[in-house]
């Protein structure tokens, strides 16, 4: 009798089972920036961001003094409710991962997270410089139209220094808003913090005489007042420094701490 054998199964190839490759780093911030507009709140807060400026550049040319209505005010001007609400944005990048519970999905698809907080803080930079490009473009409107609509006439100098400066101090503030979002993951807790935290210290250091130090060095509205104009040089850059260390990079690295290590439900 012949006796049949059983054929040995091919083996699998190892290549075929290779793990599929995770969504790259720009990928990951071009969701991020999406989600941004994605909630009703960062809808509103964009679109608020996008119309304040151009009424501010409208209110300066109708009623400020000529000698203002130069293309480096407008463009300082501008950047007052931008610097107010783009911190604001950039904790609801972070917290809405928490409020709208997709955090557990989110680090379920991508569990090394520290490439979704890196995608986050791309993306807020994305956005603070966004931002400044919404001021540009209402700064050159009210310069445009000063002539136009009004006796008075306008100046289009502006500084290197100031458009630098105003970039770097836009993309600062919503990076201290993520830093904010990391370390309280709480849109309430985060936005009441942010705002009330740096206002008692400005008004324990103008109150208490032997802590007016506080306010030059500490008191972010102060320090970075200078960056509207492009006037900030030689001790205030340590200011800035200073103050963006204690409201920005340290809450900052205890909630990228936090968010590495806690569970998340």
């Amino acid at each position: 009798m012949s006796t049949q054998t059983t054929p040995t199964p091919t083996a699998v190839p190892s290549a075929s089972r290779a793990p599929v490759p995770g969504p790259t780093l720009l990928r990951l911030t071009q969701v991020e920036l999406r989600k941004s507009a994605d909630t009703r709140a960062g809808f509103w807060l964009l679109l608020v961001v996008a119309l304040t400026s151009p009424a501010v550049a409208v209110l300066q040319m109708l009623f400020a003094e000529e000698e203002d209505k130069t293309f480096s005010m407008f463009l300082a001007n501008t950047q007052l409710p931008v610097a107010l609400l783009l911190p604001v944005l950039g904790i609801l990048l972070v917290t809405s991962e928490w409020s709208q519970r997709t955090a557990i999905t989110t680090f379920a698809l991508v569990p090394d997270r520290s490439r979704v907080l890196g995608a986050k803080v791309l993306a807020a930079t994305v956005l603070g410089v966004l931002g400044v490009l919404a001021t540009v473009l209402a700064a050159a409107l009210g310069s445009l139209l000063t002539p136009v609509l009004t006796s008075d006439g306008t100046d289009w100098t502006v500084s290197g220094a100031q458009v630098g400066q105003v970039v770097v101090v836009q993309v600062l503030g919503i990076l201290i808003g993520v830093a904010f979002g990391m370390l309280l993951l709480s849109s309430p807790l985060a936005i009441v913090l942010y705002f009330v935290a740096p206002t008692v210290v400005t008004i324990v250091s103008n109150l208490v005489e032997a802590l007016t130090w506080m306010r030059d060095w500490l008191d972010l509205t102060t320090t970075t007042a200078p960056m509207y104009l492009g006037e900030l040089d030689g001790q205030g850059w340590l200011q800035v420094a200073t103050s963006v260390g204690l409201w920005g990079v340290l809450p900052m690295v205890a909630g990228w701490l936090r968010i590495e290590r806690s569970e998340i439900a």
